[in-house]
């Protein structure tokens, strides 16, 4: 029987054979879902580069009292404003191995909202 976190390792590795940031054009978008926090970062798989990244943890996201949920929709944007400044609009979407669902699905929102297509 496999635990939950070799699970998740399992599909996220089934994912990343399908998907991947095909430039810097193009990057992946990654996301990392920790009990507290969500992290997000976009990902040039090419030269295997961060080009970009935001997080719960950030000064402006952490002062707002707002649900987890909320929190990650605002680290969505963020990830979208600092993307749109690096003049990059498409990304592929990577939920690394998390249902679309819930904070993952507002990460998604989020970005969309601020400007980047998936």
């Amino acid at each position: 029987m496999d635990t939950k976190s070799q699970r998740r390792q399992k599909i996220k590795y089934r994912i990343r054979r399908k998907i991947s940031g095909e430039s810097a054009v193009k990057p992946r978008l990654s996301v990392f879902r920790s009990n507290t926090d969500i992290y997000v970062q976009l990902i040039d798989d090419v030269n295997a580069v961060t080009l970009a990244s935001a997080s719960s943890k950030e000064k402006d996201i952490a002062a707002q009292k707002v649900t987890k949920t909320e929190k990650s929709k605002l680290v969505g944007q963020s990830l979208a404003k600092k993307a749109v400044a690096l003049g990059i609009e498409t990304c592929v979407f990577d939920r690394g191995g998390y249902l679309y669902h819930g904070r993952v699905k507002a990460v998604a929102e989020g970005a969309r909202e601020a400007g980047l297509k998936f």
